[in-house]
């Protein structure tokens, strides 16, 4: 076991796509963390939806024996971070745990919107800085511009920038040498009494919870007895080691380490992300400082489609909440979809993962209601309301005014693309726009947009519009007023309260005309026409209809008087009228799932 002065913590983190993943691949194989017969791609991304879409979800963990060009034995733990601005929760929770960074920059693309993010929270949590500058293979890499923008763009030295392709390996072994020589190793007395910071944790089925920690003081040793300073909990530690690809145990893990521990944590809820384990017999006198809380911005109820599921959807909510400490949820209930949780996320591609996690990983069919942000409601009475729920929007004629979230959106991109983004940006309500040059042929714009026109599709647009070239970041900074109002859904003439959203006034026959077109291609066709409406109040905004099935009840009239048929055309509209009173329109899933959708016509 490796003493202090031999140990690195370290994160690598980047924007989206700039291969950190594949930096930390090379990292592991040439520490031999993994023979050449075991070795895939994306070894840390476990998870087959990161897999799937190249990216990485979770913070994953590892301790590499790495030996130095001097001769000297070291011990690098390696936690890998997320890149998508959604999961920047998970990337200050890995960076709690830390000394150091490797900050990877794209050679062809540069600095982007999250690399600047990250630095900024590396800073926050006074980390040493290693840039990293990546893809110099690539026929568009530009080294020496990647160079002057760590310089100028981030204020590091860009001249000690180590040039890699993690891809083909070639100058990765320098970075290794950079972690030894540049980061600083852990401080922490052994001796002193016990604080673990977890950081992470994972549900195994037949051991119960598995808890990453990274060793503040003091030494955390099998056959202890541990207490979660938050929680309030005591449990027997059974097994403490270190993760590399696969758990390996170990006597003990001191101040300064990183490692994983089994302790007979049987239910989700004794488990906090940010809480301080220490030793029951012999307690430290204070936890140490959390990291600050996820704050969910995205919101929306998940319901099962059959209500019989509605038990499997509790405990596979429960079970998913222990291995993503920023997805909260309570009961919730629908009219026209039974029983199911109101959830809070991070942001879209956050709603996605959990989606698709809920549908595979515990094989449940699922309905969810249209995303929508917090919003403040003041009425006229004095009284103040925060809701996110449509279904508790109070009386618009008790409503003195309505406030909503809006962020600072930072945009970066090739000069040619400022035309397309700009009537974006002010179509999405964007607010103080201003341009910043950090580079020749670059450029930033900053702009305030309304949280909620963000999560609707504004990622999926910028990409659109920017070919790809684009990079977003955002942040909170407050509420400001909004003429609010709440768009109804009416199919045959009922509310259906899962379709309900709140949304700007300006924009509400737009999301109207959008959600009836859709439903009316997704709802099957009855033996009567059905009305489909978007309604604020009891004005109607927009309308779709869906024709009846018609059979032809005049084929057995062959000449003759008029008369006849026109009569059983008559007695078969009655029959309509009559089951249009009394018909039921079933809604199907991918109705639901089709108002989500957005659409590029809009």
């Amino acid at each position: 076991m490796a003493d202090k002065a031999h140990t690195r913590n370290f994160s690598i983190i980047a924007h989206i796509d700039h291969g950190k993943s594949t930096l930390a691949d090379r990292l592991i194989q040439l520490c031999g963390g993994v023979s050449d017969r075991d070795f895939q791609d994306q070894l840390l991304d476990g998870m087959y939806l990161e897999r799937e879409r190249g990216i990485t979800i979770k913070s994953q963990a590892i301790t590499l024996p790495y030996t130095a060009a001097d001769g000297e034995v070291y011990e690098l733990n390696l936690i890998d971070t997320p890149g998508h601005v959604d999961f920047s929760y998970e990337v200050s929770r890995a960076l709690s745990s830390v000394e150091g960074v490797l900050l990877v920059v794209d050679a062809s693309q540069g600095v982007e919107a999250q690399t600047l993010a990250n630095l900024y929270m590396a800073l926050e949590h006074d980390l040493e800085v290693v840039p990293v500058i990546n893809k110099i293979d690539l026929i568009s890499a530009d080294v020496e511009e990647a160079r002057r923008q760590i310089n100028d763009d981030l204020g590091l030295d860009g001249e000690a920038a180590v040039a890699v392709s993690a891809k083909t390996g070639q100058n990765v072994p320098e970075v290794l040498e950079a972690i030894v020589k540049n980061l600083p190793p852990p401080t922490g007395d052994p001796a002193a009494p016990l604080q673990a910071l977890i950081f992470d944790a994972q549900y195994d089925p037949y051991r119960g919870t598995v808890i990453f920690v990274r060793v503040m003081q003091g030494t955390l040793r099998q056959g202890r007895s541990i207490h979660f300073m938050h929680g309030g909990t005591t449990h027997k530690v059974e097994e403490v080691g270190v993760m590399q690809l696969k758990r390996i145990a170990k006597a003990e893990l001191r101040a300064g380490q990183v490692g994983y521990v089994v302790a007979g944590v049987k239910t989700v809820a004794d488990t906090n992300i940010g809480d301080t384990i220490t030793d029951a017999d012999a307690p430290a006198a204070e936890p140490l400082p959390g990291f600050r809380e996820a704050k969910p911005v995205v919101f929306s109820s998940i319901y099962p489609v059959a209500t019989d599921d509605y038990p499997d959807l509790a405990d596979a909510l429960d079970k998913l909440q222990l291995n993503d400490a920023s997805l909260i949820f309570q009961k919730d209930s629908s009219q026209a979809l039974g029983f199911g949780f109101r959830c809070g996320f991070l942001g879209l591609l956050h709603l996605e993962v959990v989606q698709e996690r809920l549908e595979r990983e515990f094989g449940l069919s699922l309905i969810l209601t249209t995303p929508s942000v917090r919003y403040q409601i003041y009425l006229h009475d004095g009284t103040e309301m925060e809701i996110e729920n449509p279904a508790y929007y109070p009386d618009p004629a008790s409503i003195d005014y309505c406030e909503e979230p809006f962020v600072k959106a930072s945009i970066l991109m090739p000069e040619r693309y400022i035309g397309v983004m700009m009537p974006l940006c002010l179509d999405r309500r964007g607010e103080n726009t201003s341009l910043h040059y950090p580079s020749p042929g670059r450029v930033e714009l900053t702009v305030d947009l309304p949280l909620a026109e963000v999560i609707y599709d504004f990622y999926d647009k910028l990409k659109t519009v920017t070919q790809g070239y684009g990079s977003f970041d955002y942040e909170m900074i407050g509420y400001r007023r909004s003429d609010l109002v709440r768009l109804d859904i009416l199919v045959n003439g009922e509310k259906v309260d899962a379709l309900s959203m709140l949304v700007h006034a300006d924009r509400a026959r737009l999301r109207g005309l959008h959600a009836v077109n859709k439903l009316k291609d997704s709802i099957p066709r009855q033996q009567f026409k059905i009305a489909i409406q978007g309604a604020i109040g009891a004005k109607i905004i927009a309308r779709s209809t869906i024709n009846a099935f018609r059979k032809d009840v005049t084929s057995k009239c062959y000449g003759g008087d008029v008369s006849r048929k026109r009569k059983l055309l008559e007695k078969q509209k009655a029959g309509k009228k009559r089951m249009k009173l009394v018909g039921n329109v079933p809604i199907p899933q991918k109705a639901f799932l089709a108002v989500l959708q957005s659409d590029s016509d809009d």
